[in-house]
């Protein structure tokens, strides 16, 4: 097993490949040919199933245009796009500086979303931001180890105002992780880790769904105290 400071430039430098390579077939395997406007359209048909559908418990009777929003694992702008058409201020970050050149390039007229290249781990990129939800999805199950993807939740939790909401998906399916550094298929979670790394952490796992399987799906509200 690699460092894990090796691991995370593994993980930047086979994303910027990916990227180089074919940024839109990387970020939505759908389809190998997309044109700019499909793989635009496949990031609001996401935002409409995720999004649009479960804004009770993602806005709590807040105005969405007056929320600040973070999407971790932005790549090329896919989601990011949608989500500045349904919230104020959103903010995305991505480990490949390939990805994020792409996002910036594709979402220079949203002038209500900013991009960054962070580590792969933390959110010290965004340094005291307080965000009102944050969103994943199609990201952490390729990240190879739990303790990255842990990383991650603290660090949502410390930048999300008390009560508010992180949805993300997770690898869920054991069989599928061919190594531990593997930076496509990624580290599996069970149900009873999920809750655990939420408590570890400061969350309530309120709402899961697909244990198990490829998309492991669940809803971390942060606490409303301060532990």
């Amino acid at each position: 097993m690699e460092p894990l400071d090796d691991l995370l430039k593994k993980m930047e430098r086979e994303w910027d490949q990916r990227a180089r390579k074919n940024a839109l077939y990387y970020v939505n395997t759908e389809r190998t040919d997309w044109t700019q406007e499909e793989f635009f359209q496949s990031g609001q048909r996401e935002v409409e199933e995720q999004i649009l559908n479960d804004m009770a418990n993602i806005c709590q009777g807040r105005d969405p245009r007056q929320m600040r929003v973070l999407e971790i694992g932005c790549g090329a702008g896919r989601v990011t796009r949608a989500l500045s058409q349904v919230f104020g201020e959103v903010h995305g970050v991505d480990v490949s500086g390939e990805m994020v050149l792409r996002a910036r390039e594709a979402l220079a007229d949203r002038p209500n979303v900013t991009v960054y290249k962070n580590n792969g781990m933390d959110l010290s990129v965004l340094g005291d931001l307080q965000f009102d939800f944050a969103f994943s999805i199609v990201v952490f199950q390729h990240i190879p180890r739990r303790e990255v993807v842990e990383s991650y939740v603290r660090e949502v939790h410390r930048v999300l105002r008390p009560g508010a909401l992180f949805k993300f998906q997770l690898q869920g399916d054991p069989r599928v992780q061919s190594s531990p550094d593997d930076t496509w298929t990624g580290a599996a979670f069970s149900d009873r880790q999920v809750v655990e790394m939420a408590r570890r952490c400061g969350f309530d796992p309120r709402y899961r769904d697909g244990a198990g399987g490829q998309y492991f799906s669940v809803w971390f509200f942060k606490d409303e105290a301060p532990r």
